[in-house]
């Protein structure tokens, strides 16, 4: 089983949320740490794996809330690594999917310290389980394209919605509870039927979890009004029209054993 070594940094995916849903060896390297960072959406069950001796440090970023710029994080894990600590950088979903992983990558190998990453389950995997749907559909969505609608203070969202508003492809959108109006206008724009389906799932794979669906046309009105302070993922796309069958009844092993030595 892996663990963190002393001077060295793991980027750790935590995943959606779910404990449970943590990689072995993601479980092994927190437990083995000395100093853990970790992001605002990390909640208190995976926290709770990392042991009592170790420090525990937030470093996350909400809308408007920002504990710590990137660069005095990317400062902080790289001297906590020089000193020798066990470091492990905890953040939510998998690392290398809007994890701003490449500038504490870069800090690290700049620093001379040994640095890898821990992939986690993305936020996308853990709704489309939710939902009980596939993110892809053989002959309807033949692509999956991940997108963030977080855009840097002051900057407008800047995408290539040309591109994004593929009829044959499921878009996957990060952050973009607050962009819903400018989403759903930009991909109508572009040449996206309103009447697409949509899915939107808050706090994915946590007990508070809620799936709503939609069609585009009606998303900023189901954001405003339906969604509530959890980070919600927005699924755009006709796979999201199809719905999982429901279950046939199930007989018991026992009963249709008694059943079959009843008969004559």
């Amino acid at each position: 089983m892996t663990v963190c070594e002393p001077g060295t940094v793991w980027l750790v995916g935590a995943g959606p949320g779910d404990p449970e849903l943590l990689t072995r060896k993601a479980e092994a390297l927190i437990r083995s740490a000395d100093m853990v960072f970790h992001d605002a959406l990390v909640g208190p069950g995976i926290l709770s794996l990392v042991p009592a001796s170790a420090d525990l440090v937030s470093v996350g970023k909400r809308a408007g809330r920002h504990s710590k710029d990137q660069c005095t994080i990317d400062r902080m894990i790289v001297d906590a690594a020089l000193a020798g600590q066990r470091v492990v950088r905890l953040k939510g979903g998998d690392p290398s999917i809007f994890g701003r992983s490449t500038e504490e990558l870069d800090a690290c190998r700049a620093a001379g310290v040994p640095v890898h990453v821990c992939p986690g389950i993305t936020a996308a995997s853990a709704a489309a389980a939710s939902l009980g749907t596939s993110l892809t559909l053989r002959g309807k969505a033949r692509k999956l394209t991940f997108v963030t609608a977080h855009a840097r203070a002051g900057e407008m969202l800047d995408l290539d919605w040309r591109t994004l508003a593929d009829p044959q492809a499921t878009l996957a959108i990060y952050m973009g509870k607050k962009a819903a109006p400018d989403l759903a206008a930009a991909l109508v724009a572009a040449g996206l039927s309103a009447e697409t389906p949509i899915a939107l799932v808050e706090n994915a794979s946590l007990p508070g979890e809620r799936v709503l669906r939609t069609r585009l046309g009606l998303l900023p009105l189901t954001a405003r009004s339906a969604l509530g302070d959890g980070p919600a993922l927005i699924l755009v796309g006709e796979a999201m029209a199809a719905r999982p069958a429901p279950l046939p009844l199930r007989t018991s092993y026992t009963a249709m054993a008694t059943s079959r030595s009843a008969d004559p």
